[in-house]
Formats: C-alpha cells, structure tokens, sequence
C-alpha cells in the first residue's frame, strides 16, 4: 500500500502523452514566464528561484562550511568526528550536486552560468578542505585512537578511512608550497574538464549546400547552416549517419588543445602528491586498484574477443513506446524489490523545463523512499547524452529523520510526433534501464552517511547495478510484460529478433575525424572507462547465478537489494560482491563472464530464457 500521501497521485500514464515541441519563440516565452513565477525554486530550493540565488545558497553552505570546519577541530575523538564530517560533505554536496546539473542541463543560460560559477567556487573550497592539516589532524587522532575504533560501527569505519583516503590523494603530506600548488592544479583541472565538456557537446556547422537536398531535414538549419548536434546513430538512412560522423566528429583544434592541458595537468598533480601517474592516483579506492590489474584484466579479455552481436532496431521500435517502457520498469521493481513509481505532482518554479516529470518512489511496507525526476526529452542545448546526477544524497539526519535522495536521469528522447508518442529503439530502451539501475542505487543505498549514499561508491562497481538492469531490458520474460505495439496492441514476437553481425570493434577508423574530443567520459571516467567492462561482468554473474532462472524472483530481489544496494560505498565493493555471488571473483572469472555471453547470439539469448 502507498502511504497515505501518495494515494491520489496518478500513475505513470503521463509518458504515453505526446508532448509538443517548443519551437524557439515559445521557449523564449516559457522561459520569461519561468523567471517571473518561479516562487519555489529549482527542485524545492527557495533560494532557486533565479540564478542569482546560486550565489546566496553558495554563501549559505560556505557559512555552514566554515562552522562545521571549526567544530570538527574542536570535537575529542569519537563517532562524532565522522558525522561532522559527514555534515560537512553533505552542506557542500547540496550545492554542488545541484549545480552541476543545471550548469549543463537547464535551458535558461543565465542559470546555466550561474550554476558554472557556484561549481567552480565550491569546488575550489573543497580541495582547500583537503589540504588543511588542522582539519586532517582532527580526523588522524580518531584513526589512531584504537578502542575508539573498534567500538566503531563497519560503515563508520569505512567512512572514516574514506575520508583520510581523500586527504591523502590530495597531498596532505606535503609542504605548504607544495600543497598550495595541488589546489591550484586541482582548480584548473576543474576549470579544464569543464571546458572539454562544453567542447564535446558543441554543435558543428556545415554550409547546407554542402549536403544533399534530400537529407537536410533530419538535421537543425540555421540560415545557410546546418547544425550537427550529434551523431544519429539510430537514423535508418546510411548517408545521415556517414554526414553525421563525419561533420560531427570532424577534429577542433582547441578541443585538442584543451584536451592535452587536461591530460598534462592531472600527470602533473599525480606525480606532485607522489604516484607515478595519473592512473595509478585515479584507480586508489576501486576494485582493480592499480593500473596493472587493469591492464591484466583487459588484455586477457582482448585475447578472447572477436565478435558481437546486435538487433536490427527499426523492427522494435513500434512495441517501446516510453509509456509502455516506464510501465515495464514499474512492474519489474514492484515484482523484484516491492517498489512503485508514482506520478508527483510539482510546485510552480520547481522544474526546469515543462516536460520533465517527477516521479515519487515508493515502497510497499517503508513508504517514501526518494524522489526521481525525469528530463527525458531533446530539446536546445542539451547535452546529447544519458546520465543520472545525483541532486541530494541520503542520509540520517541529527533529528533521527533519513534525508531521502533526489536524482535526475537526463536522457534525449524524440518527442512524440502527430501519429506516434515517443518510441524508443532498443538501444533507446536499453539506456533507460540501465540509468533507472542507477536511481534504483540510489534509493535503496540507505547509508548513514551521504558521503556514501548510492552511487557514491568506487566507479568499477557502481555501474553494476545499471549494467545488470540491460539483462533485464534484453530477457524476453521481461520484455513481454509490457512491449506492446501502440497501435494495434501487439505483442513483440521472439521471430521478429534478427542477427546481425559486425565487427567487435565497430567502425574503422575515418580520416580526419577525433573521436576522442567528443569523449566526455575522458573527464568523469578518466583512467576508469574499464569499470563498464568489469562492472558487465560481475553483472553477468549475477544475473546467470541469481536471475536467469526467474528474473521476477523476489527473494533474489531481496538479497540484491540487501548485498548489494543498501550499502551504497559504505562496504568495500569485493566484499558485496561477495555477498551476492558466495565466491571472490578473479581476473579469469570477470574475463570468463564477459566472454560467456558472447558464445550466444541475442535471438538464442532469449529463446533459452524460457
């Protein structure tokens, strides 16, 4: 049963309505009315009801900041420290987390810049909080107190450490020359991974004559121009495509530029704070833990690899429309982990954009778990790629209340058009499942502390969760619950699955084209992109050893949920995995998991799941 202030919100049929495009006029309209009546503020934040309460609601958590700072200098060693610490990350985070998304996603470029300047600002009083050695001492005479720590909980514990680890990456070791000099490199890293972002989702131009007449429509015109914004991968005409890659990846100097002082500086910063590489400092605190394994585990994969398999997507796309895909996750987390998605209604000023939907996220015995906003649709300047951004983490508050989690998944869905709503390819759908596995982290990741709520966890596990949720997506048990035509009312057919077959490692490569300056993850992932790889494979385990055999079983729902989610990064990752599987993964496991599913094609994959 929903609680009783979720009992009248409607359910998910909103994403079967076909919402209109805005054109620009109309944008430009919406936006006025938006800075005029937004009372609320962004996501219930009163202080953002215009860009400039960026700057107020920076000062607000930079107060709070300062005086938390003083009080964990102050505080004998104890239990207490963690949590003040934790209170700490968590007013920074608030602010942080929030604009990191707007900067990127909002429509109102006066938001878009305020929201930069509030990331940056932040960001920079975060890497002086990792040099402080008054702060760091506070927190080293709680690690040495040994009956205080062993009276700790586990996931104090690990909190405590994780906090000490983040001191230590940042140079808390060395002198104060060089300690300022780790600030100041960590600054223009910051200042340099968010230029490249800018730089990877920048439209390139073309003069429209350059392209067939017949071709022009499937691109944005702009006077004599024509604007590529992405690649149209899923487009069914080859020459869309072929224009596409070709224009749009086509090299930018600056990018280059901005990219080389990128990779420079974080050696740089490396090697400052004593590791031989950038590498070897980014993968501290994963499950590899050191370039090598990596290397290992790739390489051997490699060896093993030499084709895969894909769908032909224009057979599917009639039986995904979003409703029916929404619906099909509903009855998926309501069968595995007793959960429902309802439709909230929202307060004026609280969204950024009048398409995107709030959904609250319930549990049949706990009640409200969190809530999940969903920004599914294209639209000006946003950013052509799938993401979950975590808005506020949850955490147990002084009062004995549990903060309960925000997230975004941000998607670039078509709209729905006169004749169809909007109609996902299989790629499409894909995609929604594996960020809803990241909401799904993120609701369930009860920690105490929000420094490890969710998806704040090491990076090669945090992509288990949203990589298990596409074997799922791709199981035709769970397809068939709710794939349906949405004009005849059809079931999707295991005939109309087709084989194709290409090359394991796509396309070759096309001259004068740099891939590479498009590459986003190069900021978020760098020297990590393997986690999407070890991260299938522990997936894989556990849906062959867990899943395969009825992948609506509740009480395998429940041991995910109690192994692997509740702990968010408060448990060490190989211990959850652990748990899961009853066996400690090794290299030649992950590689045997990766290279298993490729001994079958999709078409086999789901006539053997009856």
């Amino acid at each position: 049963m929903a609680p009783k202030s979720l009992k009248n919100k409607s359910n998910l049929k909103f994403f079967y309505i076909r919402h209109p495009f805005l054109n620009i006029t109309e944008q430009s309209n919406f936006l006025d009315s938006y800075r005029k009546n937004n009372l609320f503020g962004l996501f219930g934040v009163p202080e953002l009801s215009s860009p400039e309460g960026f700057q107020e609601a920076q000062e607000k958590a930079l107060q709070e900041t300062e005086q938390l700072v003083q009080k964990a200098c102050t505080t004998p060693p104890g239990p207490q420290i963690v949590m003040i610490f934790d209170q700490l990350s968590d007013a920074l985070c608030r602010v942080a987390d929030l604009a990191d998304f707007v900067k990127i996603a909002h429509p109102d470029f006066a938001f878009r810049e305020a929201a930069e300047e509030t990331c940056r600002n932040i960001g920079t009083m975060v890497e002086k909080l990792n040099t402080n050695i008054e702060l760091c001492q506070s927190l080293k005479q709680l690690l040495a107190n040994k009956e205080v720590m062993d009276s700790l909980d586990p996931e104090t514990r690990q909190v405590a450490e994780l906090f000490m680890f983040d001191f230590e990456i940042s140079g808390i070791h060395l002198d104060e020359e060089k300690r300022k000099r780790a600030v100041d490199l960590n600054v223009k890293i910051l200042d340099l991974c968010n230029q490249f972002l800018i730089g990877a989702h920048l439209p390139n131009k073309i003069d429209k004559q350059i392209l067939p007449e017949h071709i022009r429509y499937n691109f944005a015109v702009e006077g004599n121009y024509i604007q590529i914004t992405g690649l149209h991968a899923d487009c069914s005409d080859d020459l869309v495509r072929e224009a596409a890659y070709k224009i749009f990846l086509y090299p930018n100097a600056e990018q280059l530029r901005c990219l080389e002082e990128l990779l420079t500086s974080r050696n740089h910063l490396a090697q400052l704070v004593g590791y031989n590489t950038f590498a070897h400092r980014a993968l501290q605190g994963t499950m590899a833990r050191t370039p090598e394994k990596v290397m290992q585990f790739l390489e051997t994969l490699s060896d093993r690899l030499f084709q895969r398999y894909n769908i032909e997507p224009s057979l599917y796309c009639p039986f995904f429309s979003l409703g029916a895909c929404m619906e099909g996750l509903n009855f998926l987390f309501n069968q595995l982990l007793g959960i429902s998605l309802y439709a909230e209604q929202t307060e004026k000023g609280e969204l950024w954009c009048e398409d995107v939907r709030k959904l609250a996220v319930v549990h049949e015995n706990e009640g409200l778990l969190g809530y999940i906003y969903c920004d599914f649709y294209q639209r000006a300047d946003k950013p052509h790629q799938d993401c979950h951004f975590t808005i506020r983490g949850g955490r147990l508050r002084k009062d004995g209340e549990y903060q309960l989690p925000v997230v975004v998944l941000m998607l670039s869905l078509p709209h729905s058009t006169r004749s169809s709503p909007t109609l996902l390819t299989p790629g499409m759908m894909e995609n929604l499942f594996h960020e809803m596995g990241h909401a799904m982290h993120s609701m369930l990741g009860r920690t105490r502390y929000q420094h490890v709520t969710g998806t704040r966890c090491p990076t090669d596990f945090a992509e288990v969760p949203s990589i298990l949720m596409e074997y799922f997506a791709s199981d035709y048990r769970v397809v068939n619950q709710f794939a349906r035509h949405f004009q005849t009312g059809q079931t999707v057919s295991q005939k109309i699955l087709k084989e194709t077959q290409e090359k394991f490692y796509g396309l070759p490569y096309v001259p004068n084209t740099a891939w590479q300056l498009r590459f986003s993850h190069l900021v978020g992932y760098g020297a990590k992109y393997y986690s999407y790889l070890m991260s299938r494979a522990i997936a894989s385990m556990v849906w062959k050893q867990c899943f395969v055999q009825n992948p609506f079983d509740r009480a395998m729902g429940e041991r995910y949920r109690r192994e692997m989610l509740a702990h968010g990064g408060g448990k060490e990752p190989m211990l959850m995995v652990q748990g899961m599987l009853q066996k400690s993964p090794s290299v030649e496991d992950f590689v045997n998991a990766l290279v298993s599913d490729l001994d079958q094609d999709f078409e086999t994959f789901f006539m053997d799941s009856e």
